[in-house]
């Protein structure tokens, strides 16, 4: 299994987890990968999904509910939902990362880890976000050529790039 895709299935069973434990579970994300897995870089890409997931939830969740119609996402199957939290995430706000590989790499988690229409119910979802995100600006292009100059780049054409961890409180990411 290539280091990406295990670091989001990685992610999609931490974020399983938040889920259905609470945000308390979040203080405990670096104990749970170190756990999990020894590769650094996967660790490191990991991390990176988790934590981006976290810092950005009420945006993701919008994004989401906007374009699931006739869905509410509590209603949504628990590994769905956060399959599309992370898909979601690396559309929004992983310029490095090209959309179809984020889509797809969801649609396999949907179709490895939930049931067998999962994969097509989130491709739809994913696929209307993907279209509903705004087109990039000429100086966002340049800032982000910018940004993959200063990046050297991972095996598998992605830029690692870790974010700042930002533990928030449920009153903030509910609210």
């Amino acid at each position: 299994m290539k280091k990406r895709t295990r670091a989001r299935e990685l992610t999609l069973q931490f974020l399983y987890q938040l889920d259905l434990r609470g945000d308390e579970l979040f203080a405990e994300v670096s104990s749970y990968l170190r756990s999990e897995e020894r590769d650094a870089e996967t660790l490191r890409f990991a991390t990176r999904l988790i934590e981006g997931v976290w810092e950005n939830w009420d945006e993701i969740e919008h994004a989401i509910q906007a374009v699931a119609q006739n869905w509410n996402i509590a209603r949504m199957a628990v590994i769905d939902r956060n399959v599309l939290r992370l898909g979601a995430f690396e559309l929004l706000h992983c310029p490095d990362i090209p959309p179809k590989v984020a889509v797809n790499e969801a649609i396999e988690l949907g179709k490895r880890y939930s049931t067998a229409n999962s994969g097509a119910f989130i491709n739809g979802i994913l696929d209307k976000i993907m279209n509903r995100k705004p087109a990039a600006k000429p100086e966002d292009a340049a800032e982000r050529d910018q940004l993959a100059a200063r990046v050297a780049p991972q095996p598998e054409g992605d830029a690692d790039v870790q974010p700042d961890g930002d533990e928030r409180s449920s009153a903030a990411r509910s609210g």
